[in-house]
């Protein structure tokens, strides 16, 4: 049985296994490595994923979903046409279709994956992301996060020293940062901070922000087609500036074809703000591990954001030195979880090595504090599981009543830093019974656990009586019920997939759709023209002569797409 390894990435997603030649990625349908994370739904109800779904977005943003791995474990609802989808539940189309991939390529049935998650994502958002695999009939035992990912992608477990090193992850949609050491056969974890919002999505935002205010525009002023077809050009000029020291951003908008010339120098003002946000995650998660930039040895660059000039810059001159980019930022995560999906087997490939993770925020719950007029104030946080400890780990507090005759004592999980719980995010409660009796007789011991894959589980004990009660936490964010997730798996596998077979034809017919709808004149009238011809050979079913014309006229929308006289 094999098991695949998956980087769920917000911009895009990949699978891969592990050979005896090391991690090999797995092409997708069109024969990539890179699956874009993008739902879409057709004409016909049909879902399509990835670069077919992405090409229409362009024109159909009202039937088309990305950038939900940011909302993944809230309630978020994602309209797509008269069909509704939880952001677990985009995902685990995502993971179905490279489930789908796997099989495909290997010829064989899977269905065990271990899943990469940032290192910064929360309780819920992990549950979120294990509930998506288990949707794409996925047994998913464990999650690794993406910076223990990456070093094992770069073979720092097979280091014979000891070493410290820092992976710097800016994804399209969040942005990690972890302190490893690597010592005795031992990786470990020595801390991890983030910023669940912070992604190449915010640097391409900020060039588009720079368009609108040259023009006199908001975003409120666009249509969703039109502000999509901008977030196209937007990104692609973002692209461009690693490359030239001034683009050009052109875009129809009301019926007049809008341009903006955007100076490298220009950019790099108004993400300033952004690259001043990507600082504070670093300098916390050094103070935790109590080191100091010159202890770092190696850094690791990881996630498509960081393949910007003016990341690797601010990370040169951050650190003093140059970082690691010897494997694609992309495929980095992907190919780690390959090789921890060959440890957790026990491939006889490894040497026997110990991965070691933290807990990446606070956990803990909410007390009474006693004042010096001798009333108790409520509402303080007391935290049980403190950010950055190595986990497994479990931990008792033993709380006590504070009432006279109180019935039963109210048990909040909340995660975050500020010492008030109400600045603190709420997971959930639960209430036990104590018997009746002074203020002080009755205790309770609260138990927190948090496994390898960063859930957390709470049991609450009374002392006296030894009444037990386990957390269910029914107010989760995103929570789903065993019975739930069976009702969803049924009606995920309902949805009526765009065949595998047909996806090269379907997306040259969808890029040829986006490419109309953005040009006009002659350019327009003849891709109208190649688009029906295309359609009439379809219909004669004649494989080598489909082939033919279809890469005959891929070749004339590459020419298109890149502005060139076709």
């Amino acid at each position: 049985m094999i098991k695949i390894g998956i980087d769920l990435g917000t911009t895009n997603s990949l699978v891969s296994y592990w050979t005896e030649d090391g991690p090999v990625i797995i092409p997708n349908s069109l024969g990539e490595h890179l699956t874009p994370s993008v739902i879409s739904i057709d004409d016909n109800g049909e879902v399509l994923i990835g670069k077919i779904a992405k090409e229409r977005q362009v024109v159909h943003p009202e039937l088309s979903a990305s950038v939900f791995k940011r909302n993944m474990g809230t309630k978020k609802v994602y309209k797509l046409g008269d069909k509704e989808f939880l952001p677990e539940e985009l995902s685990a189309l995502i993971l179905k279709a490279l489930k789908e991939d796997s099989e495909h390529f290997l010829g064989i049935p899977v269905t065990e994956a271990v899943i990469s998650v940032p290192a910064y994502f929360s309780d819920v958002q992990r549950k979120a992301t294990k509930r998506a695999g288990e949707l794409a009939g996925l047994k998913v035992d464990r999650l690794v996060t993406e910076p223990t990912a990456a070093a094992l992608a770069y073979g720092l477990h097979n280091t014979n020293s000891e070493t410290k090193f820092l992976v710097f992850d800016l994804g399209g949609g969040t942005f990690d940062v972890s302190i490893l050491e690597f010592f005795d056969n031992i990786m470990e974890v020595r801390a991890v901070a983030g910023d669940n919002y912070l992604g190449g999505e915010d640097f391409t935002e900020a060039l588009e922000t720079l368009f609108l205010k040259h023009h006199n525009l908001n975003r409120k002023d666009l249509d969703d087609k039109t502000y999509s077809l901008l977030r196209k050009e937007v990104e692609a000029a973002k692209r461009a500036l690693s490359e030239n020291k001034v683009v050009t951003i052109n875009c129809p908008i009301n019926g007049e074809e809008l341009s903006y010339d955007i100076s490298i120098e220009n950019y790099e003002r108004a993400v300033k703000g952004l690259l001043n946000r990507l600082r504070e995650p670093v300098e916390r998660a050094l103070s935790d591990a109590s080191l100091k930039i010159s202890d770092i040895e190696s850094i690791l660059l990881v996630g498509g954001a960081t393949k910007l000039p003016l990341i690797r810059q601010f990370v040169s001159k951050l650190f003093g030195k140059l970082a690691y980019i010897n494997i694609n930022p992309d495929e980095v995560v992907g190919r780690g979880a390959a090789v921890q999906a060959a440890l957790k087997g026990k491939d006889s490939a490894f040497k026997e090595i110990i991965l070691t993770d933290v807990c990446p925020y606070t956990l803990g719950t909410t007390i009474s504090v006693k004042k010096s007029y001798g009333y108790y104030e409520s509402g303080h946080f007391l935290p049980i599981i403190e950010r950055n400890t190595t986990i497994p780990v479990s931990k008792v507090e033993r709380l006590y009543t504070i009432y006279d005759n109180q019935k039963t004592i109210n048990v909040e999980i909340l995660q975050g830093e500020s010492r008030l719980s109400k600045d603190n995010i709420y997971l959930g409660e639960l209430n036990i019974p104590v018997p009746l009796g002074k203020a002080g007789e009755e205790a309770v011991d609260i138990r927190y656990t948090y496994d390898i894959n960063g859930i957390l589980e709470v049991e609450v004990t009374a002392v006296s009586t030894g009444t037990k009660r386990s957390i269910i936490i029914e107010k989760n964010p995103g929570y789903m019920s065993k019975e739930e997730i069976v009702n969803r798996m049924e009606s995920l596998s309902h949805l009526k997939i765009h065949p595998r077979e047909n996806h090269e034809n379907k997306l040259t017919i969808t890029r040829g759709e986006r490419l109309f709808e953005e040009n006009l004149g002659p350019i327009r009238q003849e891709i109208s023209r190649l688009l029906s011809e295309f359609e009439d050979v379809l219909e004669r079913q004649d494989l080598k002569e489909i082939q033919e014309f279809r890469n005959r006229v891929n070749e004339i929308f590459d020419t298109i797409d890149n502005k060139g006289d076709f």
